[in-house]
């Protein structure tokens, strides 16, 4: 296992104490939210090294294809849920800012598994603005952690570029099924 893998499965790692952090935590265990911004903020930080390791060495790996994007999924989506439905925050994300995150990456993953299958195969790369999503969704969790009280607008912007990013990912799938559907017809 390649360095820029051991560091996307440290963040996965990360992601139990992460959670652990919130449904311990109360206000006269404040120490415990700064914990929590800090597995966060560390994983942001391995997300942003991870790449740059495996795009500076060449050490690009299936492995990693998934690893980098398994680690990314569940800290973002185990940070959504929690900062909705612990109720010892006074900012937290509405559910409807949560379930728009959770159901971009679910009809994302249900997309690659219908692509995976029809082409017995799937290349996996993050575009423009899934990229700008993860980094809007990385800034609005880290916002609400800091109990910021203008936090609203960082997630509005989550929400929007998650909504864009998401028609992005649906609109190039269905090209490459019709891609494939009509190499089919032709041969």
């Amino acid at each position: 296992m390649n360095i820029a893998n051991k560091i996307s499965t440290f963040r996965i790692l990360s992601v139990p104490f992460f959670v652990a952090c919130f449904l311990y935590y109360s206000p006269s265990r404040e120490y415990l939210r700064f914990a929590a911004f800090f597995i966060f903020v560390l994983g942001v930080i391995s997300d942003a090294a991870d790449g740059y390791i495996a795009r500076k060495s060449k050490l690009q790996s299936k492995a990693g294809l998934v690893l980098d994007p398994l680690g990314d999924k569940l800290l973002l989506m185990s940070a959504f849920i929690c900062l909705t439905f612990v109720d010892r925050f006074d900012i937290k994300f509405p559910l409807w800012v949560t379930l728009i995150v959770i159901s971009r990456d679910i009809i994302i993953i249900l997309g690659a598994i219908v692509i995976y299958i029809v082409k017995q195969g799937i290349e996996v790369f993050p575009t423009r603005w899934g990229k700008l999503t993860t980094t809007a969704q990385m800034s609005a969790v880290i916002i609400v952690l800091l109990q910021w009280r203008f936090a609203f607008i960082f997630w509005w912007l989550a929400v929007i570029l998650t909504v864009i990013s998401g028609i992005d990912y649906v609109r190039k799938g269905f090209k490459v099924l019709y891609a494939l559907d009509n190499h089919r017809v032709n041969h």
